[in-house]
Parts: C-alpha cells; structure tokens; sequence
C-alpha cells in the first residue's frame, strides 16, 4: 500500500454528492495525495475548475461498466471514496475491485438486501486481501452507529456494563434526503416485489448478522407516546437501514453492547395534542415514494448551510440511571454532512486506523473506526458527540 500513487480517490466526483466530497477535500484536505474519477475527463475536468480545486488535481477516467477501469483505479490508491449509487446497480464492479486489490472503500450505502449480498459474497475475501470494505459512511449512518458506540462506551466505562436498551431519537433535522437516496429506496422496492426473500431481510433487523438471531427489536412503525421522555415520537424513515447496521456493529465489536441488545430509532415530535397531530401526520408521509428528489439533484449551497441535526441517544443502566449521549451536525444531513462524513472515513483508514486493529473485512464505521473517527469528525467536520449528565 505504501506504493499507492493516491491516498484517496472520489469516484463519480461529478454527480452532485461526489463534487461535494471533492470541494471538501479540495478545501480541507489539501495536503492530500487525491484524484477524482468518473466517466468523462471532460466533465471532471469541469467540476475542477467549478469547485476551485488545484489546475494539477489527477483525473481518471474509470466507468462501473468497465471492470479494468476499475481494477486500475483501485490500484492506484489507498482508499476509494463512491457516491456512484444506487449501489446495488453500479456498486458491485467497485467493491470486488477494491477486494481483489486490498483497497481499502467507502460508500454511502443505505440499501439493506445489496449489503447483505456483499457481506455474504465478499467479507471472506476482503479479510484474505486486507481490504476494508466500510459501508453506510454517510448521514446513514454514521451519526447513529457513532452515537451508539460513544454512548456505550461512556457507560461501561462508568459502570463497567453496557446498556441493553438504547433509544435512538431525532431531536431536530432540518435538511432533504438527497435523489441517490430515493433512488436507492425505489430499486430497493423493485426488488422486494420479485424476490421474497428480500422482504424478509428488509424486516429482519439482523439481516446484516450472519448467523445470529437477537431478540425481538420495537417495531418503530407507529406514532408513540413515549412517558420516560414525555414526548410523542414518529416513525423514522432511515431506521430500517441504521438499526441493521447498530446490530452489525455489536456483533463486530464481539457483541460489546451484549447479545440481548434492544435498539430502535424514531423522530421526536413533542408533548400533548400537538406532538401527537404532528406524529401522526410524519407517520402518513409519502413524499420520499410519491415524489423523491431525482438523483444528481440536489439543494443550494445556502440551503446546505442553513441545515443540521440533532439526535439524542438515550438508556437506563441496570441501577435506573438514565444516560444520554447526543451527535449534533452543522450542515444539511443529505449532503453537507453527509460529503464531509464520507471524506473523513476514508482519511481516517487511510491515516488513523492501523491494520493490525482494523483488518480486511466487510465493517460498519463504529468497530472499522470508533473513537479515531469520532475525534475526527469533531475536529474537522462540524459535527459534536457530548454526553449529559446522568439522571
């Protein structure tokens, strides 16, 4: 690996999430051996230009069509960064790319059956490569799985024993869900009406645990009022594919949080008759299905800025003491948080994370990274993990 020509690569860096990733990087990251990829080297080119990044930033040419594009792109560098979604229709060339030559890759991955398929299919053979194959790094789900692992450790260190229930709840969130998102949402459906089995793993909370069954999780499908937060709370939208990736991480980390783990996640939405009015109207929310952003869409620079997230972690300990832990982001989830996170998981493999800790393997980002990346996060990407006092 030492080798490398690049420490990173943003492949699909003109779609609207990877010309973000690369501004970020252009701008924070300038000391950075990186290059962009796509398809046209005119177009990269362009975006160059566009998002201010250096006249002799590297473009390679490399299509998901092409399997010896990839292959060359993949040994060309250290780490690869995708935001070429949705990944279950372009994202399998890139992974066994990055397998065959022990590359390390990230994606923003929030499609539970193509997760599923590529644990089974590659996790054996990124372990023989050392690969690292880390899914999800992006606004699923990394606050969560992040939030989880940080609150969790807090406690044992505290207590010496994890929580064996965590509610994950979204205080504010002001942002969009980006096209790729939607995109991915749609195919997955698609699928689900053919192949039954893929509506099974969607329902499965454990889908993305080889071989173990937990027990039963809370369904989070119905608006609840919820008296050890006094506050109604809604279904959210992501939490299908953030619990899977909670309960993998526990079974990675040697079921650190325990095997009889209770996780969900919802949308807080207040006390009284107005929190549950607005519960159940999030509840009847269709618009991700009947009208989604298209992909490569996407919202202003100024509406980037103007968002952020707040998402509380919440658990009582075996002697009643309530801790909390809370991950706060400073820019629009779907995008502005969303192309920071992504970058700094790659730089985080590639600069903090040794291989003798964190080996070949299909991982989430809480046991491929944990506490390196939460510090990174916190010190370059505007984002906040704190925890309350305990009641």
């Amino acid at each position: 690996m030492e080798n490398r020509t690049y420490d990173v690569v943003v492949f699909g860096a003109t779609g609207f999430t990877g010309r973000l990733v690369a501004e970020y990087l252009a701008n924070q990251h300038g000391d950075v051996a990186w290059a962009m990829a796509g398809r046209s080297a005119d177009k990269l080119a362009a975006v160059r230009d566009e998002i201010g990044a250096p006249e002799d930033t590297p473009l390679l040419v490399a299509d998901s069509a092409d399997a010896g594009s990839l292959a060359r792109l993949a040994e060309q560098t250290r780490a690869v960064i995708t935001t070429v979604g949705p990944y279950q229709s372009y994202g399998e060339p890139l992974v066994k790319a990055c397998v065959v030559a022990g590359t390390d890759y990230v994606d923003l991955c929030g499609e539970p059956a193509w997760m599923h398929d590529i644990i089974q299919t590659y996790d054996d053979a990124a372990q023989a490569s050392g690969a690292r194959i880390v899914l999800s790094c992006g606004f699923d789900s990394i606050p969560f799985d992040l939030g989880v692992f940080y609150l969790q450790q807090a406690v044992i260190a505290q207590t010496g024993q994890p929580l064996s229930r965590v509610k994950g709840r979204v205080r504010k969130m002001k942002g969009t869900f980006s096209g790729g998102t939607a995109a991915s949402f749609a195919q997955t459906m698609a699928r689900a009406a053919k192949e039954p089995e893929v509506i099974a793993r969607l329902k499965d909370p454990f889908s993305l645990v080889p071989d173990f069954e937990g027990p039963k999780q809370p369904s989070g499908s119905k608006p609840v009022y919820e008296d050890d937060l006094g506050s109604w709370s809604a279904p959210f939208i992501m939490a299908s594919i953030n619990t899977k990736n909670v309960h993998r991480s526990n079974a990675l980390l040697g079921h650190r949080y325990g095997e009889d783990f209770v996780y969900d996640e919802m949308l807080l939405t207040g006390p009284g008759e107005q929190g549950e009015a607005i519960a159940n109207h999030v509840a009847k929310d269709r618009s991700m299905a009947d009208n989604p952003p298209k992909p490569g869409e996407g919202p202003s620079k100024e509406e980037r800025e103007a968002g952020h997230f707040d998402v509380m972690f919440t658990g009582e300990d075996a002697s009643g003491k309530r801790h909390t832990a809370i991950v706060t982001g400073d820019k629009d989830p779907g995008y502005g948080c969303t192309s920071k996170m992504i970058a700094e998981s790659a730089l985080c493999l590639v600069q903090d994370v040794d291989r003798e800790d964190t080996p070949g393997g299909v991982w989430t980002s809480a046991p491929a990274m944990g506490e390196p990346l939460i510090k990174r996060l916190a010190r370059d990407a505007g984002m906040t993990f704190s925890m309350s006092p305990a009641d």
